[in-house]
């Protein structure tokens, strides 16, 4: 009988509210793994010395948040293109023997797309935000095959810069609006995303749109990783439309850093009603 865990976990600052580690160690414990997942606060400066530190105490991957999924590039020996594309990394494993940098962000959005059997390819997308959960989305539709994404930002700037990441990387035409008021949908927009925070902090709020102009056969989605629903959502549904969750985005990032770590495929159902019964949804 052995006694040594694998470990892997996250870095970041702050990370006391990252709920990564239940669907994780729930999936882990479930098929008889001997992972152990750690949430670890790195302060700012110590990315390096984290990185070093874990290297010696062999572990097998580590996640990355906020605020260093830019800087940890430089410590690694590779990332992916998307990753290089997106200057963001969010999930670390050895590949070849060397530390290799993903991004599973748009990833874990595109899975749950794709479990529920939506083809983005030739679509008209609507993203509104411009941060960086907004850049992994758009790239990854962008690689998908959608027409076009219409980014939509209160600053012209941050929009911008996104516009010019898609046109310039993917085959996917993208034109920035500005958010000035009540933004109106426009009616040949396919699906509509909500990659803003509103609504996490306080679920009574919800992004300003003209909700009128949802149309029934649009697909809604709303990053929000920690409800099953939304007032973005509720609106959506409320006008005949199919929605998607975060908290279904965040179970398949946490299947993707699963199997970049394990080498094999967890019970997502095991990952979902984790996350659920942490969240009182059931």
């Amino acid at each position: 009988m052995g006694y040594q865990e694998k470990l892997v976990g996250v870095f970041g600052d702050p990370v006391d509210e990252n709920p990564t580690v239940v669907l994780e160690q729930a999936a882990f414990d479930a098929a008889g793994l001997p992972f152990r997942y750690l949430t670890i606060q790195v302060k700012e400066g110590d990315l390096e010395a984290a990185i070093n530190g874990m290297k010696a105490m062999n572990f097998t991957g580590i996640g990355i948040t906020m605020p260093f999924k830019r800087e940890v590039i430089k410590y690694l020996d590779d990332v992916s293109d998307a990753a290089k594309v997106m200057n963001a990394v969010n999930c670390i494993y050895y590949k070849d023997g060397k530390l290799f940098g993903e991004n599973t962000d748009g990833k874990g959005f595109m899975e749950s797309l794709k479990v529920g059997n939506v083809d983005v390819k030739g679509k008209k997308v609507t993203i509104l935000g411009a941060g960086g959960v907004a850049s992994a989305i758009s790239v990854e539709l962008g690689y998908a095959g959608v027409k076009q994404i219409t980014v939509v930002n209160r600053t012209e700037e941050t929009g911008m810069r996104l516009v010019n990441t898609i046109n310039n990387n993917t085959e996917a035409e993208a034109v920035f609006v500005y958010w000035d008021g009540s933004y109106k949908i426009s009616e040949d927009t396919d699906i509509l995303v909500n990659c803003t925070p509103i609504g996490f902090e306080d679920p009574t709020k919800k992004p300003d749109v003209d909700y009128d102009s949802i149309k029934p056969d649009m697909i809604v989605c709303d990053v929000i990783p920690n409800a099953m629903t939304t007032r973005f959502l509720d609106e959506a549904k409320a006008r005949g439309c199919r929605t998607f969750c975060g908290l279904e985005m965040l179970v398949y990032q946490g299947v993707l850093g699963y199997e970049y770590w394990t080498g094999e495929s967890p019970d997502v159902n095991v990952m979902l009603n984790a996350i659920k019964k942490e969240y009182g949804i059931i």
